[in-house]
């Protein structure tokens, strides 16, 4: 599957019903982590967590249907090196660190490569040049539509098509996602840019059947 159901919640509640929406045709969900700090809003579990957080950590219960879905979490969270451990231990896939968040991300890869896959996101107005240090070392990068993180239905930044163009002359083999004003109109000039993945929250949760809607925008890669 291309297409990666982005969810953000405000309770693990929420989480099991949007998961239960997708789980039967992606085999893979990112789940937003919003801290309050590295962007203006909070979600789960920052916020809305009565325990459950803890109880998977404690692996006295897991994530929503773990068995059928992988779990990739994109860490907007100021200073992951303090956090990340906690969702690998979570049952984390892959993590997505963002670039702008941290000033060791050399060390949290060096930490981590081998144990979890590991992304790097960048927002729009963030210098490609800076992403050099560590091709090396990570496979996926992904480009955030807009600066503004941290909220959905907002509008892409044009700039996004020509940096993905840019790096794909650079890194040809790297996996290319984007986060943040993917919809059917969006979706296909992104995969002719190069994107190899899109994460998409309003164009799937905000229709009537999300599971088709998933379908609908996965022929777009055909």
């Amino acid at each position: 599957m291309h297409i990666i159901p982005a969810i953000h919640v405000q309770s693990f509640s929420e989480l099991e019903e949007r998961v239960g929406l997708v789980k039967d045709v992606v085999d893979l969900v990112q789940v937003d982590v919003f801290d309050g700090r590295y962007v203006d809003s909070k979600s789960w579990p920052y916020i809305g967590d009565t325990g459950e957080f803890a109880r998977i950590l404690k692996e006295e219960s897991g994530l929503p249907f773990w068995e059928r879905v992988d779990y990739e979490f994109d860490l907007h969270v100021q200073e992951p090196e303090g956090v990340i451990a906690d969702y690998v231990r979570a049952g984390a896939s892959r993590v997505l660190l963002h670039l702008e968040s941290t000033a060791q991300m050399e060390d949290i890869i060096h930490e981590w490569k081998g144990v979890v896959d590991i992304g790097i996101a960048c927002k729009p107005s963030t210098p490609l040049g800076e992403l050099d240090s560590y091709m090396h070392e990570v496979t996926r990068v992904q480009f955030m539509g807009h600066d503004y993180v941290g909220h959905s239905g907002l509008t892409l930044d044009p700039r996004v098509f020509d940096r993905i163009r840019h790096f794909r002359e650079k890194y040809p083999k790297h996996e290319v996602s984007v986060d943040i004003g993917v919809n059917r109109e969006t979706a296909p000039k992104l995969i002719s840019a190069g994107a190899t993945y899109l994460a998409v929250t309003s164009a799937i949760f905000n229709t009537a059947n999300p599971a088709q809607a998933i379908k609908e925008l996965e022929t777009l890669f055909i």
